[in-house]
């Protein structure tokens, strides 16, 4: 990935809801300069302080987004990233929208933004489950866009999911607002599925579509070379009678997948997540070499578990932080005095780092320096030569 460097120095952004920081971790990668951070849940901020340590230079607001203060925002940021709640769009929660009592940070997130006036950056992004695009039938992104067409943005959207990076499928939205949007890209991106173009289609909408490069084809596998030498004597493995147990629950297609890798003379590694089926608890095991999308225990969504398997053997134990950190394109994050609920919790309420520095070198930071389609247009040059 190459990195861009400003011309103008490395531009300040502020980062909302910011949780543990994966979001700051993959703007950096990109040039810009995160000098403001909120959220509201003190562990995320005990995570993200041990890890980044930061001086004078660097301001976290531990607190409600709602008593934050216009006044108290640096005001020459040039991006404002919003990681906000999801819980009420997700897949896996209620499905309340942004009125939802945890989504509707956003219009606190919007108020901000209004009240600092002219001094509101030129670029801002929400980041958000895909879910935000089907919420009550498309009204909720709606409402959003023309929220942010108010605050004098035009709205480019965007899917994009950690597997074009990692060994982990997590499809994001990311809505990128600009006030000086750039020129109409000349063809189509894979970024912008089907699913988005009715909103472009909308003459009630500001809109455009940047000139994006092409993304990275989607890993294939990878999961295997992630995981944490955990040694088998380790208590974190399950006992007999609990791996017997996750072994019955399979469905008959399930358990034929399992005996198959069971008879390997090979050790492989698998991910599985508990459903309930019928009112009855049961484990589907993945078929490739691919986490499932990382979850949070809220919503009712569950932890992710990994099976060791081959030679004649199956083991079980649950993930552990530091798998979730390098499914997150974290692995050299700090994870010292967290817990492991904690840090299993924080990592999958966050957005991937890889995703985020994409996003950051081939849009936001062209587009701050008013270099987005000559950029892309020599990389298409220098790709042919």
């Amino acid at each position: 990935m190459g990195i861009i460097t400003p011309l103008r120095g490395r531009p300040r952004a502020l980062e909302f809801f910011a949780g543990i920081g994966l979001a700051r971790v993959g703007l950096e990668r990109a040039g810009f300069d995160v000098a403001w951070s909120n959220d509201y849940e003190p562990d995320k901020h005990a995570m993200y302080a041990a890890h980044f340590r930061d001086g004078q230079e660097h301001t976290y607001v531990v607190g409600d987004i709602g008593n934050v203060k216009a006044q108290d925002l640096p005001q020459d940021a040039a991006l404002a990233w919003a990681s906000s709640p999801c819980t009420d769009l997700s897949l896996a929660g209620s499905r309340a929208g942004l009125a939802g009592k945890e989504s509707n940070a956003f219009w606190l997130w919007t108020r901000l933004l209004r009240d600092m006036g002219d001094s509101r950056p030129p670029v801002v992004v929400l980041e958000n489950v895909t879910g935000l695009a089907t919420s009550h039938g498309g009204d909720d992104l709606r409402a959003a866009i023309r929220e942010l067409n108010d605050l004098g943005y035009s709205v480019d959207l965007l899917s994009l999911d950690a597997r074009r990076f990692l060994p982990q499928s997590r499809p994001r939205m990311f809505v990128v607002g600009a006030q000086n949007p750039p020129s109409e890209a000349s063809g189509t991106s894979a970024l912008r599925p089907d699913w988005v173009q009715s909103f472009y289609g909308d003459p009630s909408l500001r809109m455009h579509k940047a000139e994006l490069p092409q993304a990275p084809e989607f890993v294939l596998h990878g999961f295997s070379t992630l995981v944490e030498d955990v040694p088998l004597s380790d208590e974190r493995w399950w006992d007999t009678d609990r791996t017997e147990a996750f072994v019955r629950s399979l469905s008959p297609t399930q358990l034929e997948r399992i005996r198959a890798l069971k008879l390997s003379p090979e050790i492989q590694y698998r991910t599985a997540y508990r459903r309930t089926r019928n009112g009855i608890p049961v484990w589907e095991v993945r078929a490739d070499d691919i986490a499932g999308c990382l979850r949070t225990a809220r919503g009712g969504s569950s932890k992710q578990a990994v099976v060791r398997i081959g030679s004649g053997r199956i083991r079980v134990r649950w993930m552990t932080p530091l798998e979730y950190a390098r499914l997150m394109g974290a692995g050299d994050f700090n994870l010292a005095g967290a817990r492991n609920n904690q840090a299993l919790f924080a990592f999958g309420d966050a957005v991937a780092v890889p995703a985020v520095a994409w996003l950051a070198d081939n849009y936001l930071m062209p587009l701050i320096n008013g270099e987005l389609g000559s950029q892309v247009a020599r990389r298409l040059l220098q790709s042919v030569q």
